[in-house]
């Protein structure tokens, strides 16, 4: 009886050995390498864009995750990702922490995890000027109406859930959304706030129309692969840490994304 009893408390203390050890992997990854690998989609303007002027990463999240590595006492390195592939990258382990505004999805959730929330978006359409019978978020979902969406992105499904009429297509290549909608070849695209500022900045043929009211309120967060408890709580002691220090609120002024960030 009491050799049975110290087998299960043996087998219980070797599980629990082990289960520690599995969710402390990335801690001790990152302090090891001394290098925190973020996953990064290059394309997005405010967040994680690479400058083609100068080749330079700058946004939001390239403040934050530069900050992050501060904290760990770590360098960064990137690596760059689309919403397509973001998920099998961290699955695969090829980045620690994925920091490119990464909306909050039931499907997503399934697969990562996900910190405390520090952006929170609603979703936004872009059209041409010259496109008069789309002027304003009525006009969208009707007969004979294109929009685009960029394939993985949390725009898809939540068109997928709300037009009734129009027809969804999903793209996938950079600026693919620009050109179709551009080109005459579709009505709007689907995008955030942070892409409408770059909308506005870099194209003169656009204008971007907000819903009359709320579609899908999002909130974005930072993405790490599942079953890493001791991970997601140092990232979500980051997440903390910057919407009390003052950090989240300076690196959100500077690229114009103030009126998203999470307060709460």
């Amino acid at each position: 009886m009491f050799q049975t009893i110290w087998i299960s408390l043996s087998l219980a203390l070797l599980i629990a050995t082990s289960a520690t050890s599995a969710t402390a992997q990335t801690v001790q990854d990152v302090e090891k390498s001394r290098t925190l690998k973020v996953c990064i989609w290059p394309d997005y303007f405010g967040v994680s864009y690479r400058n083609p002027r100068n080749d330079s990463l700058q946004g939001i999240d390239i403040d934050l995750s530069r900050a992050f590595a501060r904290d760990l006492g770590a360098a960064v390195s990137y690596v760059e990702t689309d919403f397509s592939r973001l998920i099998d990258d961290l699955q695969a382990k090829r980045c620690h922490v994925a920091m490119m505004a990464v909306g909050v999805t039931p499907q997503r959730q399934e697969r990562v995890d996900f910190s405390l929330p520090y952006l929170r978006s609603d979703v936004y359409a872009v059209a041409t000027r010259a496109n008069q019978s789309v002027r304003r978020w009525g006009d969208i979902d009707q007969p004979g109406r294109v929009v685009v969406v960029q394939k993985g992105t949390f725009m898809e499904p939540v068109m997928q859930g709300t037009l009734k009429h129009a027809k969804l297509d999903s793209v996938l290549r950079p600026n693919e959304r620009e050109r179709e909608v551009e080109s005459g070849r579709a009505d709007v695209f689907m995008t955030d706030y942070p892409y409408s500022r770059r909308v506005l900045s870099t194209f003169d043929w656009a204008v971007v129309i907000a819903p009359d009211r709320p579609i899908r309120l999002t909130d974005y967060a930072y993405a790490v692969a599942k079953g890493d408890s001791a991970w997601l709580a140092r990232v979500n002691t980051f997440v903390r840490q910057i919407r009390q220090d003052g950090r989240l609120a300076e690196a959100a002024k500077r690229f114009d994304l103030l009126p998203i960030i999470v307060k709460d």
